[in-house]
């Protein structure tokens, strides 16, 4: 591969990896070459086959999106894994794992790697496969190797993916190894307010259905069952603020995540926006709002992820409860961010942890999420003073919309490397012969709390 000297940039560089604000900025250059960082103070003269004159421009490690819904195989008419990758790339977003309910779900260990096999052949980035648990297939979940973990939905879902009974969590649990991750909605709290509200057509109602006592006491079972079973668990899209009542006490087996629709959008959006923030969990009050960044910015909350999950818009448009629920983000989130620091809300040194170093972490994925000797060269660059616009036509998704649609940010990648490779860049655009490739998922590391210093090589 060729070697490629990034010039005069202000290198993102990682701190003490457990303090999101720690960390610093230095200019310098940055040596690739041959899929990794060569060197992260590399001279002028460095012997290279091309240079980029990044003078002006933030270099960070590239995004890791931890939760994803790609939709294929079986729903490709709402995005598929190359149109995915697409806006993948352009958002900054290098590395993406990729939820079990598609069609058919992903539950085994073949069914994992068909999904695999797909993305060799479509992907732009990198990428990985949760599988998924179902009541009954622990034995299979207890094999599993070499995926970032599995996923159980303790909460409404498609086909046989929903867990809820409490013996088959405790199996799930008890008898397998791999890092967990959950949608926590408790079941019987959302049936019973569906029975409430049944009729309704008021998408408002959505988030009275979903409500704040579904997430805690879903969220309250799930991490005690860490707690107790001493197994890595990361709650998934933490949409309330009461439920970081279970994640204040640091565990060596917990970590969190939040999405930029629980940051940005709350109940009083509804009357604009409509369906466009229908979503599970749902969007909830302005008061979680603050609180969810005040757990960012507290390092309560370790990930920020997507929670992608697009459907077209004659979909959305039924009315409710017709309506699906999900959205597309992976093209905007680390714009959106950036444009937060652009505020000065956050800095670009949280940013990177909580995009980048932190996923990496939780999931064990060997030479990920930092700029560093060694570690592959999965990159962004980003220009902190470009503004745009999000339209909906512009977006690289299947789709084509955007809940964000009509808003301009200041703060935008410019160049995407995945190993090395420029696979995107707003002057050239698409590299469409580059493929990422499958990270090694390495789970004896211990995960976020045991790996300060970087997932390492």
């Amino acid at each position: 591969m060729p070697r490629t000297l990034i010039r005069n940039a202000s290198i993102v560089l990682p701190g003490d990896g457990l303090r999101s604000a720690s960390g610093e900025v230095r200019i310098g250059n940055v040596l690739l070459g041959e899929g990794r960082i060569l060197d992260v103070d590399a001279s002028d003269t460095a012997s290279c086959d091309e240079v980029i004159d990044a003078s002006g421009l933030h270099l960070l490690p590239g995004v890791i999106d931890d939760q994803v819904h790609f939709r294929e195989p079986g729903l490709t008419h709402k995005e598929d894994l190359s149109t995915a990758s697409h806006a993948c790339a352009a958002g900054g977003v290098t590395s993406f794992l990729e939820m079990p309910n598609t069609k058919p779900p992903a539950i085994t260990i073949e069914g994992v790697r068909d999904k695999e096999r797909l993305a060799a052949e479509k992907s732009l980035v990198n990428y990985g496969f949760y599988i998924g648990a179902t009541p009954d297939n622990v034995a299979e979940l207890a094999k599993a190797t070499d995926v970032p973990g599995i996923k159980i939905f303790i909460g409404s879902s498609t086909g046989n993916l929903l867990v809820d009974e409490q013996e088959a969590l405790e199996r799930i649990f008890g008898e397998t190894t791999l890092p967990i991750c959950s949608h926590c909605e408790d079941e019987t709290t959302v049936r019973a307010n569906t029975e409430r509200y049944r009729g309704t057509n008021d998408i408002a109602d959505h988030s009275r259905i979903r409500d704040e006592k579904a997430a805690m006491i879903a969220t309250e079972r799930a991490t005690d069952l860490a707690r107790r079973h001493k197994h890595r668990f990361h709650v998934l899209h933490v949409s309330t603020a009461a439920e970081l009542v279970y994640l204040a006490d640091p565990s060596p087996y917990l970590t969190a995540e939040v999405c930029p629709h629980h940051l940005f959008f709350n109940v009083d959006d509804y009357a604009r926006l409509g369906s466009r923030i229908q979503m599970n969990p749902s969007i909830k009050s302005s008061a979680d709002n603050t609180g969810l960044w005040q757990a960012l910015l507290n390092d309560v909350v370790q990930v920020i992820a997507t929670d992608h999950a697009p459907h077209t818009l004659d979909e959305k448009a039924q009315p409710y409860p017709n309506s699906p629920s999900g959205l597309p983000a992976v093209e905007n989130s680390l714009a959106l961010m950036l444009n937060q620091a652009h505020h000065g809300k956050v800095n670009i040194v949280q940013i990177a942890h909580w995009m980048s170093d932190a996923p990496a972490r939780v999931w064990g994925m060997s030479a990920k999420g930092r700029i560093a000797e060694g570690y592959d060269a999965d990159l962004v660059l980003v220009d902190l003073n470009e503004s745009r616009t999000i339209r909906d036509a512009e977006q690289h998704t299947k789709n084509r919309w955007s809940p964000w649609n009509g808003e301009t940010l200041t703060g935008w990648p410019v160049r995407t490397y995945v190993g090395g490779h420029q696979v995107w860049s707003i002057d050239a655009g698409f590299d469409e012969s580059a493929r990422g490739t499958k990270p090694t998922f390495d789970h004896s590391r211990g995960g976020y709390w045991a790996t300060t210093d970087g997932i390492g090589v």
